[in-house]
């Protein structure tokens, strides 16, 4: 219906449509579109009440907010005071949050609509969206296939028409692969550019919330928004943000996009990520053309030598089923969330119950994991050597961007996949993850963009990440690939 914000905003103001208009059209697309499942709640009647006041406000010649009228819809893992929130999980079954999320409440003071909860792996803990207490998420290209994930149902409500944008979180790639899956624009900002406070943990050191749109200025201009202190989140980056060179009232949307075309950038990719054996051939040609053509244009795109790929997926698993151990603990059926109606009289056999109950067969994997990586027997041989690993890959980046402006790697090693292709071999599903989980062991923002197409039909995508705190410069490269580098 709409292809971004601005040119939503200006339909408005041309009255040609209406927010109540927008809102209708998006829940027709939600009600014909039940079968793909992204959504655990819609809110239809607050959706549609919040429409008619802004339109009043907006007839009344108030001052509109940033994303007035915007329709959004949220990962079941952010809270928004009122709503159901459940992670997915049987263990928070209609629990309902007493306060909002710092995100949704800034979307919310800038007149955002948002029109509901979106389905996701079970507490964040997957990559097809497979491990939901609701039932798979189905790829609107192709339903037999997975949408990615955890967060795949925000990123399918995007794909399908559903919403203009969306939030998900990302812990090892949670928003850019989906969006790799689903042929759409997926972020995931430097850890801490937007507030944690009220995203429901998985692994508190990695998890991010991102975004998801269908064009990279939709994703700028909501971060924007997002980024930013909270008093409620001690991890929050301190610093100002804005992704426009200039004061936005004198520097509009459409001048940014075209300076950033002028720029010559120095891009690295690591030539190990793009002849891995687990990459697929057409992916590696896709992204070896891109760099021909770069360096073809005056760009400077030359390969670095990076040893510890084959490191980083372990580290991952292990520093983040550590944190999903410890964090899960509160889920224990006394304050809130499922409790075992078996009568029993030892608290620990309630605990066990009620948490054996709750949990999903993922989620368990992965506390179990966590609990052993964490014993006093292999705390060192494993927690301590996966911290070093971290390190390693910190300090070895930030030399990298030292000469680079950034950094490109495929997004994931294979298109979307057969649903129940991998979940039996979770070994094969984790090493999935190879080229996402790097920007969150490090921290830094990375992207996901849908250039290219496969010869299968679906949708792949290039990742791009840049330093910390640089989301300027990974929105800018961004655009220019989008504008100049698209396979059509």
């Amino acid at each position: 219906m709409f292809t971004s914000i601005k040119e939503y905003h200006q339909q408005l103001h041309l009255e040609n449509t209406t927010c109540v208009a927008a809102v209708t059209h998006f829940l027709q697309k939600i009600n014909s579109k039940k079968q793909l499942n992204a959504f655990t709640e819609v809110f239809t009647s607050e959706a549609l009440e919040k429409a008619a006041a802004l339109d009043a406000e907006r007839n009344n010649s108030k001052k509109i907010g940033r994303l007035h009228g915007v329709v959004i819809a949220i990962k079941d893992v952010i809270c928004y005071k009122g709503h159901t929130v459940t992670a997915a999980s049987k263990i928070l079954e209609n629990f309902v949050s007493v306060y909002s999320a710092t995100a949704v409440q800034r979307l919310l003071d800038e007149e955002a609509i948002i029109i509901g909860s979106c389905n996701c792996d079970e507490f964040a803990m997957g990559s097809t969206n497979e491990n939901s207490a609701y039932g798979n998420v189905l790829n609107a290209l192709d339903e037999t296939k997975v949408p990615g994930g955890s967060s795949g149902g925000s990123a399918v409500a995007v794909q399908a028409g559903m919403c203009m944008l969306s939030l998900g979180s990302d812990t090892g790639g949670s928003v850019r692969q989906p969006a790799d899956f689903c042929g759409i624009v997926g972020l995931k900002p430097t850890y801490g550019r937007i507030s944690r406070y009220g995203l429901i943990a998985y692994a508190s050191s990695f998890d991010q919330i991102g975004i998801f749109a269908n064009n990279v200025e939709d994703v700028a201009i909501t971060l924007d928004i997002l980024a930013g202190p909270d008093d409620y989140d001690s991890t929050a980056i301190e610093q100002p943000f804005s992704p426009w060179e200039k004061d936005e009232e004198n520097f509009t949307l459409q001048e940014w996009s075209v300076s950033v075309t002028e720029k010559k950038y120095r891009i690295a990719y690591f030539k190990d990520a793009l002849q891995h054996p687990s990459l697929d051939e057409e992916i590696s040609k896709g992204i070896f053309s891109t760099i021909e053509k770069l360096k073809i244009d005056g760009h400077i795109v030359e390969n670095v030598d990076f040893d510890l790929l084959d490191y980083i997926v372990p580290a991952y698993y292990v520093l983040t089923t550590a944190e999903a151990s410890s964090n899960l603990n509160r889920f224990d059926g006394v304050r809130f969330g499922h409790r075992t109606k078996v009568q029993v009289e030892d608290l620990t056999e309630f605990y066990k119950r009620s948490r054996s109950e709750g949990f999903g067969k993922e989620v368990k994997r992965r506390i179990l994991l966590g609990t052993f990586v964490l014993s006093a027997g292999y705390f060192d041989e494993y927690f301590t050597k996966a911290q070093q690993v971290r390190r390693m890959l910190v300090d070895r980046t930030s030399y990298i961007f030292n000469d680079f402006d950034a950094i490109i790697l495929p997004t994931s090693p294979t298109t979307a996949f057969n649903i129940g292709q991998n979940s039996d071999d979770p070994i094969a599903m984790y090493l999935a993850d190879i080229y996402t989980v790097f920007a969150n062991l490090t921290g830094l923002p990375a992207i996901s963009i849908p250039l290219y197409t496969h010869s299968n039909g679906l949708p792949f995508g290039l990742q791009v990440i840049t330093n910390k705190m640089d989301e300027v410069t990974l929105l800018q490269l961004s655009t220019l690939l989008m504008k100049h580098y698209k396979v059509v």
